[in-house]
């Protein structure tokens, strides 16, 4: 079998020239399609699935890695990503910018707990009309951001008793520590926030996949590696190489550096196996074109972006590629 990291650190094209930052990408997906292990998933759809691959991508010149072998919905993406700095856990900030890709986990549990076989679009729309039907309906419980930016701490609680400890009222703000790590402490291994709170995870909606993201600076340059636990390669890795990426140019700004380079470290990889279609169109484009990312605004915090702060350039994509979402 081959070395899937070898497939994916692929850097030249047969005929020796330099290959385009996506091809890594499509060598992985096909090594996965035809050499991967077949495997019964959590979801019953089942997947081809290897464990361990790596990729790299260059930040440089405002370089960006959205997949250009399909459309990638960028400003989604940016819009998730500005959802998860505000710590927000409900669906319902992002419905209001018709931004869909968390509905169908609370959809799915709405149905199973009330029978209620409820369209997508019904459901929404009473996630934004009915504030009480948004609070029961519409959280995902202690997801990324809530863990990103209000991680629980716990403080002595003397009047309880030695030894005892209650629940303060604000937790850790990771990316306000990380922040303040990178400007005052760039030599250090520690730059680094995770997502995995074992104590909370079962009270997740969906326990996170892009768990930990470890951050490095070396010659005026923040470099940002992503450690995925899961991954859905065919519909997840679009969203979460162009989120590391994105995040990584935030933190850069923020700090005075220039963008260096990202690492993506993927655990489970996998393709599942009712997107034949899609590993089949996607497999028979070729990649072109490189995408810049601008960002036009430094607010005063990271956590004060805006939508319109982001702006693509250069970005010609072949037609987007729908798929069905494993839940």
């Amino acid at each position: 079998m081959p070395n899937p990291a070898i497939l994916a650190g692929s850097a030249v094209a047969r005929d020796g020239a330099a290959a385009h930052y996506e091809q890594q990408y499509l060598d992985l997906m096909r090594h996965i399609w035809t050499q991967g292990h077949e495997r019964v998933d959590r979801t019953g759809v089942g997947t081809r699935s290897i464990l361990g691959a790596t990729m790299r991508f260059s930040l440089a010149d405002d370089a960006i890695p959205l997949l250009t072998t399909k459309r990638v919905f960028w400003k989604v993406a940016t819009r998730e990503m500005i959802w998860f700095l505000s710590g927000e856990t409900n669906i319902r900030p992002l419905v209001a910018q018709g931004v869909h890709i968390w509905t169908d986990w609370p959809l799915d549990r709405y149905r199973r707990e009330t029978g209620e076989n409820i369209s997508m679009d019904a459901f929404e729309a009473r996630i934004l009309e009915d504030d009480s039907f948004a609070s029961q309906w519409g959280d995902l419980g202690p997801v990324y951001g809530k863990q990103w930016v209000d991680w629980p701490h716990y403080e002595p609680a003397p009047d309880a008793g030695e030894g005892l400890y209650r629940k303060a009222p604000h937790g850790h703000n990771q990316i306000a520590a990380l922040i303040e790590g990178i400007r005052k402490s760039p030599g250090s291994r520690r730059l680094l926030f995770t997502g995995w709170n074992v104590d909370e995870v079962d009270r997740m909606a969906l326990p996170p996949c892009h768990m930990t993201y470890q951050f490095h600076v070396a010659d005026g340059r923040l470099n940002g590696l992503l450690f995925q636990r899961s991954c859905d390669l065919g519909l997840g890795f679009p969203f979460n190489i162009f989120g590391l990426a994105l995040l990584t140019r935030m933190l850069a700004l923020q700090c005075d550096l220039e963008a260096g380079e990202i690492v993506w470290q993927g655990g489970d990889v996998h393709l599942y196996l009712n997107h034949t279609d899609l590993v089949e169109e996607q497999l028979s484009r070729k990649p072109r074109g490189a995408p810049r990312l601008r960002i036009l605004r430094r607010p005063e915090s990271i956590f004060d972006h805006r939508i319109e702060d982001f702006a693509i350039e250069d970005y010609e994509p072949h037609r987007s590629i729908s798929a069905p979402i494993a839940v």
